[in-house]
C-alpha cells in the first residue's frame, strides 16, 4: 500500500487561508466575511480558495475542527484511561477552545460549533472506552461516547455562563456521578 505525500505548498496555502479566516473572524462577524475578503487577506486568488474549500461554511467547519483538535491533543487522549483527570483535561481543552473563538464567530453559528465539539469528543471518548474495554459491545460504546460528548459540551456551555470559575473546579463535583454512570453501563 503506497501512501501519497501532500505537497508542502498545499499544506502552507491551506494553513494561510485558515489563518486569514481566524484573523478576519476577530474583526468581522462570520456572516460578513466573504471569499473576496479571504482571498485579499491571504493574497491568493478565488480558484486557490475553491481548490481547498467548497465554500465559506466548509472553511468554518474545517478551521474550527482543526483548532479544536489542537486544543484536545487527540493523540494524547486516544490512549488515556477515561478517569477524572482525563475528563478534567478534556473539559478544560473544550472550554479553552470556546474562549479562543471570538464572540463574532459564536454569533449565529452555535449549532455548527456545538456539532464540531460533540463530534470530536465522541471520537475521542469512543477510542478511550474501547481501549478500556475491548470486549464491550460497539453499539453500547458508541451510545456512551455520544452521551459523554453531550455532557461535556453541555457543561462547557453552562461554564461559559459562569466563566469566572476555573474549568476544573467547575466540572469536578459532577465527575464522580458521570464516571459511576459509565461503570453501570458496562
Amino acid at each position: 500500500m503506497t501512501q501519497t505525500k501532500t505537497d508542502p505548498r498545499v499544506i502552507r496555502t491551506r494553513s494561510l487561508i485558515m489563518d486569514s479566516f481566524i484573523q478576519l473572524s476577530g474583526k468581522k462577524d462570520f456572516k460578513d466575511i466573504t471569499v473576496k475578503d479571504l482571498t485579499a487577506e491571504a493574497m491568493i486568488n478565488r480558484a486557490t480558495f475553491y481548490y481547498h474549500f467548497e465554500d465559506i461554511y466548509d472553511l468554518l467547519e474545517k478551521a474550527l475542527s482543526e483548532v479544536l483538535l489542537v486544543n484536545l491533543d487527540y493523540e494524547h487522549f486516544r490512549d488515556s484511561r477515561l478517569d477524572e483527570e482525563a475528563l478534567v483535561r478534556i473539559f478544560t481543552a473544550v472550554t479553552n477552545f470556546q474562549l479562543s473563538l471570538s464572540n463574532r464567530c459564536h454569533s449565529g453559528y452555535e449549532d455548527t460549533i456545538a456539532r464540531i465539539i460533540r463530534n470530536q469528543l465522541e471520537v475521542i471518548f469512543s477510542k478511550m472506552l474501547s481501549g478500556q474495554d475491548p470486549e464491550a459491545d460497539d453499539q453500547s460504546l458508541q451510545i456512551t461516547a455520544a452521551m459523554l460528548s453531550w455532557e461535556i459540551y453541555g457543561a462547557s456551555v453552562e461554564w461559559r455562563r459562569n466563566s469566572g470559575v476555573d474549568p476544573g473546579d467547575f466540572i469536578r463535583p459532577a465527575l464522580s456521578s458521570v464516571l459511576n454512570g459509565i461503570r453501570v453501563v458496562r
